[in-house]
């Protein structure tokens, strides 16, 4: 049986960009039908933009075999720093994909403690509500990033926290199984570079590069929900999946975008809180690293969660962006789905 067979599955942030591809996966049957979708987030203009989305398909398009969505999925005003809210939200779910998150860089630099709120004290609420009323969640999924992993920005920081949050979790509440995800620059999200060269480029430039040496992991959203799926299917208590992807200089993936024309490049200098280079598994984690059905997966720090020690580690150095993976020909093949195309019509976050 597939693993979200008959369960009710409640995503929080579900209206941003990878919330709503979560969405479209599950509805498209890869995991199992499940009995109840629930959309939770404080943004009620997106919400009811993303059901009017589904509105207009009454038909089996865009992977979406779905008829009965007005039983199927449903949405759900709310705050991850409100525990009433997120409390009542969690009663009924079996499964979890905990997606809400401030998550610009520069933002969260700007206003520090909104980050601690909805990061940190939002991902705290979430486990409060499993525990303290003893909710029948199953799996609780918590979404990362590689900004985490030795972070330097208030961003990273704060998923750092999330992480351990949610690695912790495993010990007050033995009957759920809280795992984690961690993955780089998804190139259709909200805040992602790839959207604004396009843009810069649609405008005759230039485009904007911090640093001529920084470089990124870059994977598509889907593969990002890849990882996701692979985590609820595999993962054990307190385990953190990390995809194999590639990554890129920027200037190089500028350079694919702009293929050719005469638009310039300029550099702009680090923004507040950047990294050069981005680290998705630190030299620290590298000992407790196996790898899993093509995952990279580091095992949790606490003695109490490890089934077994870590004899075989599946890497001997940190897992950086700086280990270029990705010429102009990689990029281009990655990038074909948005070169000379405006971006997807489901990402609206």
């Amino acid at each position: 049986m597939q693993p979200l067979t008959g369960k009710q599955v409640l995503i929080t942030g579900g209206t941003g960009s990878l919330g709503q591809v979560i969405v479209r996966r599950i509805l498209s049957g890869e995991m199992g039908t499940p009995s109840k979708i629930v959309v939770f987030s404080r943004d009620e203009a997106k919400q009811h933009y993303m059901r009017l989305s589904y509105l207009n398909r009454k038909a089996a398009t865009d992977e979406i075999i779905y008829r009965n969505f007005r039983e199927l999925l449903t949405f759900r005003i709310g705050d991850m720093r409100d525990y009433p809210s997120v409390a009542q939200a969690v009663q009924e779910a079996d499964v979890v994909f905990h997606a809400a998150a401030l998550k610009q860089v520069p933002t969260c630099e700007y206003f520090p403690f909104q980050a601690v709120q909805t990061n940190v004290i939002g991902a705290q609420n979430l486990v409060r509500a499993v525990r303290d009323n003893q909710a029948h969640v199953e799996t609780v999924v918590g979404i990362s990033t590689d900004k985490a992993c030795k972070p330097i920005n208030v961003m990273g920081m704060t998923k750092a926290v999330m992480e351990r949050i949610m690695v912790e979790a495993n010990m007050d509440c033995p009957r759920t199984r809280f795992v984690c995800v961690r993955y780089g620059n998804v190139i259709a999200s909200r805040g992602s570079v790839v959207p604004l060269f396009l843009d810069q480029i649609a405008h005759g430039g230039p485009v904007t590069v911090t640093l001529k040496e920084m470089t990124r992991f870059l994977l598509s959203l889907d593969r990002a929900v890849d990882t996701v799926f692979a985590a609820i299917r595999s993962a054990q208590r307190g385990e953190t999946y990390i995809p194999k992807v590639p990554a890129a200089r920027l200037t190089d993936l500028a350079e694919v975008l702009i293929a050719g024309r005469d638009i310039p490049i300029t550099f702009t200098g680090i923004r507040p809180g950047e990294k050069i280079h981005e680290i998705m598994v630190s030299e620290e984690e590298c000992h407790r690293t196996i790898e899993r059905d093509g995952y990279y997966v580091i095992c949790p720090m606490l003695p109490e969660l490890c089934a077994a020690p870590v004899t075989t580690p599946a890497l001997t150095s940190e897992y950086s962006s700086a280990d270029i993976t990705l010429d102009h020909d990689g990029l281009r093949e990655l990038l074909a789905p948005y070169l000379g195309a405006a971006l997807p019509n489901e990402i609206y976050a």
